[in-house]
């Protein structure tokens, strides 16, 4: 008689990490889709959290998630191709939110590819809304980096830079400032480095950069002062961090961004940043799920 046993992730033992890799390449090659877990936020301090579902040893099923707010978990799983619709992946999201709601998050927001049929089902089997679409981009290191602006400058984050920060992401995303003080509180890492963009010592925008490791870096809350927008700040930012990350021997720089958002798309390609993969996002309360 098989036996099953859902577990957290204690254990980030390179064998360990190795059988989602493994887990994680099987899946994406039966369902031919552009399947990434975020294997790589997965340690034992400051890690995401996660989620085993495993039959006699063998993992079988794999969730994780992360709060940058408090509020909404991003989540990633996947479920061995032959032991899908056995309620598995319901098993450990219902685990997985006993735990949420303990740390007063209210909704989770799961990230399917949009090539992954099985994905998609499973989400809306389960009740949850579509959200919007991001697609994943990684720049091109045969691109070359130009940059003009001369009064432009680009320059780490200082303790005075916060009350900034918060402005000018609030108002280019929409958000409140008090949600974004929370925000950058939460998020505030070693391994996440903030840049802000002078013009003539003004500032006008800024930009993150989270290293994934030595090798890999995320570029992300890129925006510039809606009153400072149209002026090429945006193509200058981009392109002075990037030549940083370049000259860091960073050999994989990636960010995302939503499909919707053509300007910022035609931006990125025209700075040298490909499109690889597109994701859905959709979202459900957790009290649905427990």
């Amino acid at each position: 008689m098989q036996e099953y046993q859902i577990s957290k992730m204690k254990d980030f033992s390179n064998h360990s990490i190795d059988q989602i890799r493994i887990l994680e390449h099987l899946c994406k090659t039966s369902d031919r889709s552009s399947l990434r877990v975020g294997i790589e936020s997965l340690k034992e301090i400051n890690g995401d959290e996660a989620f085993l579902f495993q039959i006699d040893n063998q993992l079988i099923g794999f969730l994780s998630w992360y709060t940058s707010d408090g509020i909404q978990a991003n989540i990633n799983g996947m479920i061995h191709p032959d032991f899908r619709r056995q309620g598995i992946f319901h098993g450990l999201l219902k685990r997985a939110a006993s735990d949420m709601q303990i740390h007063g998050i209210q909704t989770c927001r799961f990230r399917i590819p949009s090539n992954s049929e099985s994905g998609i089902d499973c989400i809306l089997h389960l009740g949850a809304s579509f959200a919007t679409s991001e697609f994943s981009m990684v720049f091109n290191r045969a691109q070359t980096v130009v940059s003009s602006h001369s009064s432009l400058v680009v320059r780490l984050e200082e303790d005075q830079d916060l009350e900034f920060m918060v402005k000018c992401s609030s108002q280019a995303f929409g958000d409140s400032e008090p949600w974004t003080r929370n925000y950058f509180t939460r998020t505030r890492e070693p391994e996440r480095i903030t840049y802000i963009a002078l013009d003539s010592m003004i500032p006008v925008g800024m930009i993150r950069v989270n290293y994934i490791d030595t090798n890999t870096a995320v570029i992300h809350d890129f925006c510039v002062l809606p009153s400072c927008q149209g002026r090429g700040y945006g193509r200058e930012i981009l392109s002075g961090v990037v030549k940083i990350l370049l000259d860091q021997k960073c050999f994989q720089i990636r960010l995302g961004v939503v499909t919707q958002n053509r300007n910022a798309l035609y931006l990125y390609q025209s700075i040298g940043f490909e499109v690889t993969a597109e994701s859905h996002y959709y979202v459900i309360s957790v009290d649905m799920i427990c």
